[in-house]
């Protein structure tokens, strides 16, 4: 039998929560879902069953998965060897041919499955279904640390998206379909690009002029040189912290798209830890938050 203290403790959560609800009911908020998160199973139902919640109470929620871990066990599977130049995997036709299938496929299908299971009507999409991701070839160059010349670097068929057609999305988030986004763009040509899911979902965002970003990691947030998390920070200070080597490493790119994201008319972007229970609601919901808001003041 719950206690009456613990009664009170949710009447009070419900309360502080809802100003929050009512603040975001007919916004759209943008998830990346990534990191380890994504791999485990009772951590995905409960991911599911926050984005159901979301969609109930009016928010326009449109999810953006990754899959890398997913790709590189099915390319061991299949014999196929696999390098990676600055963090991005090198894909050539034949790999490109397999991330489709494994993001678009397997991956977008669970997810799909999901929030259905919880409650909820999920549609699976690729960047190129309805022209939703329009991408051209990411280009990359590096200097020769001998010669000190730049050389192009071929990363095979890695994009980077041009054009969101947001009437797709207009369409599905108006009613009451929660769209899951496979990172796959559509070249000028036909081509298939494999775009990094990070890229897409602040692109996405961006196109969408979305309430929040939140971007699902494996840290708690953006810490500072003690080590201890930042709530907020603004722009600037974000720029300044890539400059002067507090942020760094892997976070650099993250946070890179954050800023672009807000760049693009985005209210603001979050990194938050997705290993952590409804941190997206959170996140949201709570006045403390649950990781780094960023935004331009």
């Amino acid at each position: 039998m719950i206690s009456e203290q613990e009664i009170a403790l949710k009447a009070e959560i419900l309360s502080e929560a809802l100003p929050f609800m009512k603040r975001y009911a007919g916004k759209t908020v943008v998830v990346k879902y990534g990191g380890h998160a994504m791999g485990d199973t009772v951590l995905g139902a409960r991911f599911a069953r926050d984005v159901v919640m979301l969609k109930q109470i009016g928010v326009n929620v449109v999810v953006v998965h990754g899959g890398g871990p997913q790709i590189g066990q099915m390319l061991e599977r299949l014999k196929i060897k696999s390098s990676f130049i600055d963090g991005l995997r090198v894909t050539d036709k034949e790999t490109v041919e397999i991330v489709e299938m494994v993001l678009a496929g397997s991956i977008n299908k669970e997810i799909v499955g999901l929030i259905n299971a919880a409650g909820g009507t999920a549609i699976g999409l690729s960047g190129k279904d309805g022209g939703l991701i329009r991408a051209r070839k990411l280009t990359r160059t590096k200097r020769d640390p001998d010669s000190n010349i730049e050389q192009l670097l071929d990363l095979g068929f890695v994009g980077e998206p041009t054009e969101i057609n947001t009437g797709v999305l207009d369409l599905l988030t108006r009613s009451d379909i929660i769209p899951v986004i496979a990172p796959i763009g559509l070249g000028a040509e036909g081509e298939t690009y494999n775009i990094n899911a990070d890229t897409s979902a602040g692109a996405i965002a961006g196109a969408l002029k979305a309430s929040r970003l939140l971007m699902l990691t494996d840290t708690a947030g953006v810490m500072d040189q003690d080590k201890k998390v930042m709530p907020e920070i603004s722009v600037d200070q974000a720029r300044a912290m890539i400059a002067d080597g507090t942020i760094y490493g892997g976070m650099i790119p993250k946070i890179e798209t954050c800023l672009d994201a807000v760049d693009q008319g985005v209210e603001a972007a979050v990194i938050l830890d997705g290993r952590k229970a409804h941190a997206i609601l959170v996140e949201l919901f709570i006045s403390s938050g649950a990781g780094t808001l960023i935004r331009k003041k």
